[in-house]
């Protein structure tokens, strides 16, 4: 337990930041008397005053941080802050008249913050402006990692950052120092996402929304978290230009974004064209998004230029986890919505702001795969698997193939635990891997036409669950279940 104490003295740190996170929707609710900024003072005192408690408490505990204390931390930010997140939903709904149960309040800050962008509020067009911005924020924190900015500023603090940024980093990422110093390199990747952030805002801005629409909306889509200001989803605007924008922010923030930061410090694209995972990860989606243009003129549903709209715009929002609709897709030919759901599992880079297994992993299995074929033909070959120019350790191999299987062990259990609560199967099975994928809509009950209103408390919390270990990548997760990480 004492080892326990530097953690949670970086965790009131956290805390006292995410506090000030609160000052973005209470700076709107003022500017905008939406009726509900009195509820962000209340809101941002409790959480600081939290945070600093802790901080306070336990500011002798001063040390390094070692890799066992960065997925504990990682693991507690995850958990902790939708508990800060949940204050001015809570108490900004109270305010207006609208009852939300503490699951339910739990349930969307955690989608928010993992960009799952599921939710169980209907009416959100009537909700105080404040409360969407808050709601579409926090999106937009967890989408780089929350943590990943807290080490460009912990190091101020006194708290090194390198088993932060490897704790949070999906895939090869966390392994990789893009400059000398692991804050430089935090510094770089929030750098990027900035300018894709600001860069979309203005584009939304330009082709027709208001500004707090924009803001919005590029908090949902650079994140790739789809939560939006509108019931109706980007139906509401019924614009095949503000839709192309998306699609164009949806298929940048798809790529890894380490591969933008190392371009724009060599001032040249070599390197971002070059690599086999971003060109695996556009062709994969392009590619789907034809095919399902195809098969929806093919089929008489829509004509060629609307099947084009309508089939790239949702193959890519589905299957980068982003979930922005403009129609209910599950009312087309059912090889559609399965092929997206599916596709919401691979088709993200390692190192974007997308969740799911990544598109990297599926690179070096069906590479490791077709190694050990040519082996059953030639057993004394030498065939180093390749991403590129580089080869690949065994190592790394060894832990997709650990990842996979504790993956495939997740989503079979958790379906079957929504099994057991008379969950008709379609719904029970999307629902665990669109929060598992951090995707949010679904299929079946959960469909883009509806929402996650329609499940008890306890089939809620099963998907809250699925979204913390999509995010935390499983791995993390399951490492704090075995005792040999707890023994000094």
């Amino acid at each position: 337990m004492r080892d326990l104490l530097p953690v949670l003295r970086v965790l009131g740190m956290l805390m006292v930041m995410f506090a000030g996170a609160m000052l973005l929707p209470f700076g709107v609710s003022w500017f905008t008397q939406d009726g509900v900024w009195r509820i962000y003072p209340w809101s941002i005192g409790i959480t600081a005053c939290a945070g600093l408690l802790l901080w306070g408490a336990l500011y002798r505990y001063k040390r390094d941080l070692q890799a066992r204390h960065g997925v504990i931390l990682v693991t507690l930010v995850w958990v902790v802050l939708p508990l800060c997140a949940v204050l001015p939903l809570m108490l900004g709904l109270k305010r207006v008249g609208l009852h939300i149960s503490f699951t339910h309040a739990y349930f969307e800050a955690v989608s928010g913050l993992t960009t799952a962008g599921a939710t169980v509020l209907s009416g959100v067009d009537k909700l105080p402006v404040s409360i969407n911005v808050w709601r579409t924020f926090l999106q937009w924190m967890g989408g780089m990692g929350i943590l990943i900015l807290a080490v460009a500023v912990l190091p101020l603090l006194g708290v090194g950052g390198a088993q932060l940024f490897r704790a949070e980093a999906a895939g090869p990422v966390k392994d990789t120092k893009l400059t000398p110093r692991i804050t430089e390199t935090a510094k770089g990747l929030w750098g990027v996402y900035a300018l894709f952030s600001i860069a979309c805002a203005l584009a939304f801005w330009a082709g027709g929304m208001t500004p707090l629409d924009a803001l919005m909306h590029m908090f949902a889509t650079v994140s790739l978290g789809g939560l939006s200001s509108h019931d109706a989803s980007f139906a509401y605007f019924n614009s095949p230009l503000l839709e192309s924008i998306a699609l164009i922010f949806m298929l940048l923030a798809s790529c890894n974004f380490a591969l933008y930061f190392v371009a724009l410090r060599k001032g040249h694209l070599d390197s971002f064209l070059r690599d086999p995972e971003m060109r695996a990860t556009i062709s994969v989606l392009v590619g789907a998004g034809l095919l399902a243009a195809l098969l929806l003129w093919g089929k008489g549903v829509y004509g060629p230029l609307d099947a084009l709209r309508y089939g790239m715009f949702h193959t890519v929002s589905v299957a980068t986890t982003t979930g922005f609709s403009t129609t209910d897709y599950l009312a087309w030919p059912v090889f559609i919505p399965v092929l997206l759901l599916l596709l919401s599992g691979v088709a993200t880079s390692a190192g974007s702001t997308g969740g799911g297994i990544k598109m990297v992993r599926m690179l070096i299995l069906v590479k490791q795969a077709r190694r050990e074929m040519t082996r059953l033909v030639h057993p004394r070959a030498m065939q180093p698997v390749r991403l590129g120019n580089a080869v690949v350790e065994n190592r790394m191999i060894f832990s997709v193939l650990a990842y996979m299987l504790v993956y495939g062990a997740t989503v079979i259990v958790l379906s079957m635990v929504m099994l057991l609560t008379d969950l008709d199967p379609v719904t029970a099975f999307s629902a665990v891997l669109a929060s598992v994928h951090c995707l949010g809509p679904g299929l079946g009950a959960i469909g883009p036409a509806s929402n996650y209103t329609v499940l008890t408390d306890f089939q809620t919390w099963v998907c809250t669950l699925g979204m913390l270990l999509g995010r935390l990548e499983i791995l993390s997760f399951m490492a704090l279940l075995s005792p040999a990480f707890w023994r000094r």
